[in-house]
């Protein structure tokens, strides 16, 4: 929906303007310096695509269609301990002053980190199957996706607390009134 809804709102929305010396602009501008610095300077021994080779096959084996709860806590550790190992052990050649692809991957793979905790959390919480995605534990007896619309017809937004601390939970709850979730049956 963004794609669509943001250049609409960019558009016909008059924004404030802020030139290079704003305190706002230099923060941001320092913050990603210092991340780009420290990214090209850990000189470790393994690729950015080897992180996210093996952080996607986590994500993948442990948080894809079908989960459960032991594999995604299995997950939520595995991710902490391959975060530590990147901002310890990566390696980024060249240098930041002209095009870089392996750095431009390195930041978006230290990002996917926060991405597959936050996909982990989400799916443990959710104690249900639902849509695409089965939770092993929640099953009919013909062994299909059971749902729990008393417990989960929310929106649910997460708030990052921190790296490695569990994100808080936001709710808001769904109202139905002309169409009522049902159970899907596919026999």
């Amino acid at each position: 929906v963004i794609p669509y809804t943001i250049g609409n709102y960019l558009a016909q929305t008059k924004l404030e303007t802020f030139d290079e010396i704003h305190p706002e602009v230099r923060r941001s501008r320092d913050e990603v310096e210092n991340r780009l610095k420290t990214l090209l300077s850990i000189g470790g021994t393994r690729s950015p695509d080897s992180f996210h080779r093996e952080l996607g096959q986590l994500v993948w084996e442990h948080c894809g269609m079908a989960r459960n709860r032991r594999g995604l806590e299995h997950a939520l550790g595995k991710i902490g301990e391959l975060r530590e190992e990147f901002w310890r052990n990566l390696t980024v050649p060249g240098s930041g002053v002209e095009l870089n692809q392996s750095l431009e991957k390195a930041g978006r793979i230290a990002d996917f980190f926060e991405l597959a905790e936050l996909m982990c959390h989400d799916a443990l919480e959710r104690r249900e199957s639902c849509g695409g995605h089965f939770r092993e534990e929640f099953k009919t007896v013909d062994g299909e996706a059971l749902r729990d619309d008393g417990e989960f017809s929310h929106v649910a937004a997460w708030e990052f607390t921190g790296v490695g601390e569990r994100p808080k939970l936001h709710k808001e709850p769904l109202v139905f009134e002309f169409v009522k979730p049902t159970q899907r049956s596919y026999k």
